[in-house]
């Protein structure tokens, strides 16, 4: 199925690349990671973005977080041509509409995990009480309240990992990007962590795009695009994707209630 069935249309979708190639080195040392990709993807979408080393995931993966441009091709955000964008439009972009979560979870080692969600408000400029609000909030969405004074040394591999998520999605972005977010972990936490976006995605809408090379983490996508020497092989719905019970409402996943100091209670 190419992304023409899989994805949305370019009027409606969130993200669209049209014919991106990117080539790093000149002349005989020139290489091609990308060779013209196209696909879509709308609001609301969960997808994953597989592929063996070298094929160009990750690569596209930093064109669509704007840390880097395509060669040539075209990368839409919401209809605007981000590779005609100035590098402090790109930032601008970045910084208000994208959120990041990283396989090494990139925590601030001498702050708290509520000083570490805060950041992204900070450079923001936001006030002191309204960063504290949003962080907390932030924290609490991922099943950690009452773990908001604690550094990163006495936080589980997990619990970093939900506090780099609260981290993206303090600045509520337009779209999670998520690099190997279940690289670290071992296969429990895995699944903790990969249940913790499927809510975020069913229950709030969360547009996350997530690169993995782990077939079982990108089983609980709902969409699947496979590259192969920089193209996209293949573009499909998961009709498979794996199933979530829905907490009552008001309630934590029990893998991450049962993790904080509470149970997740008040």
């Amino acid at each position: 199925m190419t992304d023409a069935s899989a994805g949305g249309d370019s009027g409606t979708a969130l993200i669209q690349l049209a014919g991106v190639i990117k080539t790093f080195g000149q002349g005989q040392a020139a290489f091609q990671a990308l060779r013209g990709v196209d696909f879509a993807i709308d609001e609301g979408e969960f997808v994953a973005i597989m592929g063996p080393s070298g094929s160009g995931k990750s690569t596209v993966m930093n064109i669509l977080g704007c840390l880097d441009i395509p060669t040539a091709g075209a990368y839409l955000f919401r209809g605007v041509h981000v590779e005609r964008l100035s590098r402090n439009q790109r930032a601008l972009l970045r910084r208000n509409y994208l959120g990041f979560v990283f396989q090494g979870f990139n925590l601030l080692g001498r702050t708290t995990a509520l000083e570490n969600v805060e950041l992204p408000l900070l450079y923001r400029g936001e006030t002191a009480s309204a960063r504290h609000a949003a962080a907390r909030a932030a924290l609490e969405s991922v099943g950690l309240k009452g773990w908001e004074t604690h550094g990163p040394s006495e936080l589980s591999g997990g619990q970093q990992q939900r506090v780099a998520i609260a981290r993206a999605l303090v600045t509520d972005p337009a779209i999670l990007l998520a690099d190997e977010p279940t690289g670290n972990l071992d296969s429990r936490t895995s699944r903790e962590i990969m249940e913790l976006l499927g809510a975020l995605n069913r229950d709030k809408g969360i547009t996350i795009l997530m690169v993995t090379h782990e077939p079982d983490m990108a089983a609980y996508a709902k969409r699947i695009i496979r590259f192969v020497d920089g193209r996209v092989e293949s573009d499909v719905r998961n009709a498979h994707a794996q199933a979530l019970a829905p907490p009552e409402r008001g309630q934590l996943p029990a893998s991450l209630a049962q993790s904080a100091p509470n149970g997740g209670r008040d």
